[in-house]
């Protein structure tokens, strides 16, 4: 199982529940949104969730982040929900290395299939998916949302 990948620039590795003091330095824009601590237990807590992060100089620069779930009918699958990488931290290989690591890893746990979703116009995720030996699925994908504060 593949742990971590060192660079001259940075380190990548799976995050566990130990190694939660990495997150209080992240470089800016790295993020979305300031943490909830509630929210980071519960992610590192739960066993299917998983985060690659790529770490220089004690920094979080980059990471990618995902699930690996299963279902009565289908062997076990990871979906990679979300992938970010500092700016000034873009065009080195951080992307591409988080995303390797993240897959490397949900093989380990006997994924058979990985799969994310991106915006056709995001040209810099398409590059980078393709470049960690994605392919882009046939035929035209929908996505739905469902505002689940609303009641239905």
């Amino acid at each position: 199982m593949m742990s971590g990948v060192t660079t001259k620039a940075f380190e990548v590795r799976i995050l566990r529940p130990g190694d939660l003091s990495i997150m209080h330095r992240v470089a800016e824009g790295v993020f979305d949104n300031a943490f909830d601590p509630s929210l980071v237990d519960e992610f590192f807590s739960d066993a299917r969730h998983h985060l690659a992060a790529a770490i220089a100089d004690g920094e979080v620069i980059g990471f990618a982040s995902g699930v690996h779930y299963v279902h009565p009918d289908k062997p076990a699958e990871l979906w990679i929900n979300e992938v970010a990488v500092a700016s000034k931290h873009q065009g080195r290989g951080v992307g591409n290395a988080v995303v390797r690591a993240l897959l490397e890893h949900g093989r380990s746990l006997g994924c058979r299939e990985a799969w994310v979703l991106t915006d056709r116009t995001n040209h810099a995720a398409m590059r980078l998916y393709a470049s960690a030996g994605g392919r882009e699925a046939p035929g035209e994908t929908v996505m739905f949302e469902f505002d689940l504060k609303k009641a239905l």
